[in-house]
């Protein structure tokens, strides 16, 4: 009887060890980290994944804290050579203008949430994602989709060269 037992647990254990756990595809988290691992550049996917939680500061230019413009400063810098302005709305003025659905991997978004003028930039991804410095939650990617930067979105593009 102990043998029956025995062999009906192992059955059983064993059973309960192959099952695979449904994971939600269509999640954010998902998506974002869906839009991650398609970069086509690793420098770029190290640098984010390197910057990924720093918190925000205003004036921040180092890992103990960092603003969009600043954020956006470095990676153009290290990852293509680019040598942008410091300022978000200075950076704006470097860029050769395009819609949306033109967006490549590294080009500019720059939004405007306190009024007229561009006052954040981020980093095009790709699948309307985009990375940047968020000023509640630092470094993070963000899904362009979300109507808060449908309605700030003022301008994007690619660095002149």
């Amino acid at each position: 009887m102990k043998v029956i037992v025995f062999l009906l647990a192992i059955v059983f254990l064993s059973a309960c060890g192959s099952r695979k756990l449904a994971v939600k595809s269509n999640t954010s988290a998902s998506k974002m980290a869906d839009a991650m691992s398609h970069l086509k550049s690793k420098p770029l996917y190290r640098f984010i994944t390197d910057w990924s939680g720093v918190k925000y500061r205003l004036g921040g230019l180092d890992k103990s804290g960092i603003d969009c413009s600043g954020f956006a400063y470095l990676l153009q810098k290290d990852i293509y050579g680019n040598s942008l302005p410091r300022r978000s709305r200075d950076q704006a003025e470097t860029v050769n203008e395009k819609s949306l659905g033109q967006l490549k991997e590294g080009d500019l978004i720059f939004f405007s949430f306190g009024g007229a003028s561009v006052d954040h930039v981020g980093v095009y991804l790709n699948g309307n994602y985009f990375v940047h410095a968020s000023t509640t939650r630092g470094v993070v990617v963000d899904d362009l989709n979300m109507p808060v930067y449908q309605k700030a979105m003022v301008k994007a593009g690619s660095f002149k060269n």
